[in-house]
């Protein structure tokens, strides 16, 4: 009679979990869980972003600062020769030489120059494409948000019930059976299994005659050696 008891208030046990399970894989909940990993995904892009961003205008305010100290040595440069001209060979070539490693350098400072702006525009132009993407998203995110939300309400109400029911149920078993049956569950699930054809109908095992005889007699709670389960022998 306990075993008829505990395996009715598995069924809805059972029910439950298996409903319980059905809201976790909500097709509405599944995608606003996407919506919100994307989201946040944006935000981290958005981040990272703004911080490159912030990297480029420190560098390229620093190249800026190169490029005119360059240019004001060559242009002095220039104005010391106007004034002072080299006057042997030696001169001359001393005198080229450090004008052309100014021109040098202030040519590698324009390129940079221009490639961090170019660079900057690119990251400026990432920027307002994550904005939109991470805009639009949002809104598509808000309308599944208050369509979620109603079924979650319809649905925990739903399974408040089950809840209910199945404690409603466990009431009639011995505590100290639903305390086994609790037990067991941490481990397998479902924590009871029928006897079919002299086989465990959790794990179909052939079971031993002793088990056997112990079921028959149905003087005692008997479980599966193999896989843990309670054993019910339900009545023809």
């Amino acid at each position: 009679m306990q075993l008829e008891l505990l395996w009715n208030y598995m069924q809805v046990d059972m029910e439950a979990e298996r409903f319980e399970a059905e809201m976790r894989n909500s097709p509405n909940r599944q995608q606003l869980i996407k919506q919100r990993d994307f989201l946040r995904d944006q935000q981290a892009n958005m981040a990272r972003i703004e911080e490159d961003v912030a990297g480029m205008l420190d560098r390229l305010e620093a190249v800026r600062d190169e490029a005119a100290r360059l240019e004001t040595l060559l242009a002095a440069e220039k104005e010391e020769i106007e004034k002072n001209p080299p006057k042997t060979m030696e001169e001359v070539e001393e005198k080229m030489a450090s004008l052309q490693k100014l021109v040098d350098s202030l040519q590698h400072y324009e390129q940079e120059l221009k490639k961090t702006q170019k660079d900057a525009q690119t990251r400026d132009r990432q920027q307002k494409e994550v904005r939109i993407r991470a805009a639009r998203t949002k809104a598509e995110f808000d309308e599944l948000k208050k369509q979620y939300d109603a079924e979650f309400k319809r649905d925990s109400e739903k399974l408040s019930a089950l809840r209910a029911e199945a404690e409603k149920e466990a009431k009639k078993v011995d505590p100290a059976l639903i305390a086994r049956y609790r037990q067991i569950k941490q481990h397998v699930n479902p924590p009871i299994a029928k006897l079919v054809n002299n086989q465990c109908g959790g794990c179909f095992m052939s079971l031993p005659s002793a088990i056997l005889k112990k079921l028959a007699a149905g003087d005692t709670t008997v479980e599966c050696d193999n896989c843990g389960r309670i054993l019910y022998l339900a009545e023809e």
